[in-house]
C-alpha cells in the first residue's frame, strides 16, 4: 500500500462549501480521508510517509487554465530575458548569449516598459548583435524586436505595407524601427528555422519540472500546434506515451484565423482527428483556441469605443479583430457542434461581445450547453457583458498578475483608454458577483507562472514586488482569498476539464504544501509564500530545498 499522511495544518478543500480540514490520508494516488486526525488514524500505520505541516497549509494542486508550457521552456532554454528589467540588461544578457552561441538569437522576455514607447530600436541590438539574426518576442509575445540584418533579410523596408492583422513600427520617414506587432511578426518567423522535435521534447520536461515546482499540477496549453513535422502536439504525445508527462494536460489546438468560411469544416475535421489521437491518458487535446484580438498596449486590443492619443483625444482606432463577427459565429457553432470546448482569446470588450455572441449563436444552433467555453484574458468588458458570462455558462478566465499598476499599465495603456475604461479594467468582483464561474491561469511565458504572485494581486489588485505606497488597481474588483485560491485550483480544473482541484475522498492526491498559511496571514504577504511541496497522484514531483517535514 502506497500511503502518505498530512496532518497538523489547515486544509483548504476547495470544495462548494470552502471546507476546510486538518488531516489528510492518501492510498494508492487517491484521497482516503479528509478531516482531523481521527478521520486519517486508521492509514496512519501503513503509511510510507507523514507529514507534519506544522501549521502550514495544504490545498489542492494548482491548474494554470492559459499558459503556453512549452513556448515558457524554450525560452528558458535559449536567450531568455524574463527575469531581467532595463534596456542595459537585456543587451548584456544577449551579448553575453551570442558569445555562447551560433545561429539565430532566439528567446525573449523583454518588457515593453523598458524602452520608449514600449517599441526597442533595432540599432540597439547592432550594438551586441550587428551580423546575425535576431527575433525576440516581447513578454506578452504580441511584438518582436529585430535589428537592422534581420529587417534587411526578411524584406522589411520602408515600402513594406503591414499585413492585415499586423503593424510594423516605423519612424517619421516610413523605415521600420525594429519592433513587429501581431502578424508583421510572421514576416521574420518565416525565416526562423523550424524546431526539432528533439528541441520542444527538451522544451516540455523544463516547463514541467518549473511548474511543478510552482505547484502547479496541471494546466491548458493555450496553443498547441501540430505537424507536420516536428510540433508542440506530438511532445505532448510522446511524453504521454514513455511515461514523462507528470502533470494533466489539456491541450487547445490553434484555430487558423485565415481559414475561409468555406474551409471551416475541413478545418474541424482536421482538429478532431487530432483530438482522436489523444484518448486516455494524462493528455487531452479536446479544446480549440480561437484569438480575437490584440492587446492593448501596441492598439490591436477590439475595442468598443477608440483608443486616444497622448492628448485624451479619440483616434477612430478601434484595435483588430482577427475575426469578425459573422466569422466567430460560424467557427464557434461549428467547433460546439463538433463537441469541442472554445477557449477564446478575448482582451478588449468588443472581442469580449464578440465572444459571447458567438457562443449565444451556437447554443441557439446546437441546443448545447455546459462545454465549459471560457474567455481568457478580460481587461475590459461591457458593464452590460458582465451578467452574460452566468447566462451562457461561459467561464471567465483570469490572468489576476495583469490587474496592477507598473510601467506598462501605467505608461503604456492608462492613458490611451481614459479614465472611465481604465477604472474598469480586469473586473474580477464584478464578475464574481455576476456569478460568472472564475478561473485562472498565467498566460507563461507572458508573465510569471507563479500561481501565488497572481492570489496576491488578485487579492490586493497591488503587484508584490510594487514600491511602498503604489495605490490599488480598481480595489472594488478584488477578490476574497478563498474565491482566488477556489479559482485556481477547482475552477480553472473545471475550465481545463481535468478530474483534479478539490481535496475530497476519491479525487486524485494532487496536492501542495505551502511554506505558510496565507489564509491567516497578513493580506499583502500572500505574495511572499512558497511551495514547499509538490504531489501528483500521491507521488511527490517536488520537494523545496529546505522542506524536511516528514515525520
Amino acid at each position: 500500500m502506497n500511503a502518505v499522511i498530512f496532518h497538523n495544518g489547515l486544509v483548504f478543500t476547495a470544495d462548494a462549501a470552502r471546507s476546510l480540514a486538518s488531516a489528510v490520508a492518501v492510498r494508492d494516488g487517491r484521497i482516503v480521508a479528509v478531516g482531523g486526525d481521527a478521520e486519517v488514524a486508521r492509514f496512519r500505520a501503513g503509511a510510507h510517509e507523514v507529514v507534519d505541516l506544522e501549521g502550514r497549509l495544504l490545498l489542492p494542486g494548482f491548474v494554470d487554465a492559459h499558459a503556453h508550457p512549452v513556448m515558457g521552456g524554450l525560452e528558458r532554454l535559449r536567450c531568455d530575458l524574463s527575469e531581467l528589467e532595463t534596456a542595459d540588461e537585456y543587451l548584456t544578457a544577449i551579448g553575453a548569449y551570442a558569445a555562447a552561441t551560433t545561429g539565430w538569437i532566439l528567446g525573449g522576455g523583454w518588457s515593453m516598459s523598458a524602452f520608449p514607447g514600449g517599441c526597442p530600436a533595432a540599432e540597439l541590438l547592432d550594438r551586441v548583435v550587428p551580423d546575425r539574426l535576431v527575433l525576440l518576442p516581447n513578454r506578452d509575445h504580441h511584438s518582436a524586436w529585430v535589428n537592422t540584418r534581420t529587417l534587411e533579410l526578411a524584406g522589411i523596408g520602408a515600402d513594406t505595407p503591414d499585413p492585415p492583422d499586423g503593424r510594423i513600427e516605423r519612424d517619421a520617414g516610413g523605415r521600420p524601427t525594429g519592433t513587429l506587432h501581431e502578424g508583421a511578426m510572421r514576416l521574420v518567423e518565416r525565416l526562423v528555422p523550424a524546431e526539432t522535435q528533439a528541441e520542444f521534447d527538451a522544451a516540455l520536461a523544463e516547463a514541467q519540472r518549473y511548474l511543478h515546482s510552482l505547484g502547479v499540477v496541471g494546466w491548458q496549453d493555450a496553443m498547441v500546434k501540430a505537424g507536420p513535422g516536428a510540433s508542440v502536439h506530438e511532445a505532448y504525445l510522446r511524453a504521454c506515451r514513455d511515461g514523462t508527462l507528470t502533470a494533466k494536460v489539456t491541450g487547445a489546438l490553434w484555430w487558423d484565423r485565415d481559414c475561409p468560411a468555406d474551409g471551416i469544416a475541413d478545418q474541424v475535421a482536421a482538429l478532431a482527428a487530432l483530438r482522436d489521437e489523444t484518448a486516455g491518458g494524462r493528455y487531452d487535446a479536446g479544446t480549440v483556441k480561437v484569438m480575437l484580438d490584440g492587446v492593448a498596449e501596441t492598439f490591436t486590443a477590439a475595442m468598443l469605443e477608440p483608443y486616444l492619443d497622448h492628448c485624451g483625444h479619440s483616434t477612430g482606432n478601434h484595435g483588430l479583430s482577427f475575426l469578425d463577427a459573422a466569422q466567430a459565429k460560424a467557427v464557434v457553432t461549428a467547433l460546439d457542434a463538433a463537441g469541442f470546448q472554445v477557449h477564446f482569446h478575448a482582451l478588449g470588450d468588443r472581442a469580449v461581445r464578440d465572444a459571447l455572441d458567438a457562443l449565444a449563436a451556437a447554443r441557439a444552433a446546437n441546443g448545447t450547453s455546459g462545454r465549459a467555453h471560457h474567455l481568457a484574458h478580460l481587461q475590459l468588458v461591457h458593464p452590460d457583458d458582465i451578467p452574460r458570462f452566468a447566462a451562457l455558462g461561459a467561464t471567465a478566465n483570469l490572468q489576476a498578475l495583469w490587474a496592477a499598476h507598473e510601467p506598462q499599465m501605467d505608461e503604456l495603456t492608462i492613458p490611451f483608454l481614459g479614465a472611465e475604461r481604465a477604472d474598469r479594467q480586469y473586473p474580477f468582483g464584478a464578475l464574481l458577483r455576476a456569478g460568472a464561474p472564475l478561473a485562472m491561469g498565467s498566460d507563461w511565458p507572458v508573465s510569471t507562472p507563479d500561481p501565488l504572485a497572481a492570489l496576491h494581486v488578485a487579492v490586493n489588485r497591488i503587484d508584490p514586488q510594487a514600491p511602498e505606497g503604489t495605490p490599488p488597481l480598481g480595489a472594488h474588483q478584488a477578490l476574497p482569498l478563498p474565491v482566488a485560491l477556489a479559482a485556481y485550483t477547482t475552477g480553472s480544473a473545471r475550465a481545463a476539464r481535468l478530474d483534479t482541484g478539490t481535496i475530497a475522498v476519491g479525487r486524485p492526491a494532487d496536492l501542495v504544501v505551502l511554506d505558510r498559511n496565507p489564509l491567516t496571514g497578513p493580506p499583502g504577504e500572500i505574495g511572499a509564500a512558497r511551495v514547499a511541496r509538490t504531489y501528483v497522484d500521491g507521488q511527490l514531483v517536488h520537494a523545496g530545498e529546505r522542506d524536511d517535514h516528514r515525520r
